[in-house]
């Protein structure tokens, strides 16, 4: 099972990025996902996570009203839309699987046991 989490760049403060996780040696539409961002020299952060259907989308307080993220099943892909970014956004970007479909691990990173190669984004002031 790998991920990839892609779509990272340098941005400026108030612009918007779209980061996509793709997958292979899974059924991608059968699992939740989970965004984690981890920013130099701090713990890892949750951002986001939705289940397989997309029905049902949680967010972390810091990304909430700026943040969205989607999926389309028929294409095998899970987005992550991020707007009004700011500095403190700044983070090596990465999407999580659970080992079981079906279930919802929601925010808590540690229900999660696949994890993609991140993308730097990076947010100038």
């Amino acid at each position: 099972v790998q991920l990839q989490a892609s779509g990272g760049g340098l941005v400026q403060a108030g612009g918007s990025l779209r980061l996509s996780c793709t997958a292979s040696g899974f059924d991608l539409e059968y699992y939740a996902i989970g965004w984690f961002r981890q920013a130099p020299g701090k713990e890892r952060e949750a951002v986001s996570s939705i289940s397989s259907s997309g029905m049902g989308i949680t967010y972390a307080n810091s990304v909430k009203g700026r943040f969205t993220t989607s999926r389309d099943n028929a294409k095998r892909m899970v987005y992550l839309q991020m707007d009004s970014l700011k500095p403190e956004d700044t983070a090596i970007y990465s999407c999580a699987a659970p080992a079981v479909a079906g279930i919802v691990p929601g925010l808590y990173g540690d229900q999660y046991d696949y994890w993609g190669q991140g993308t730097l984004v990076t947010v100038s002031s």
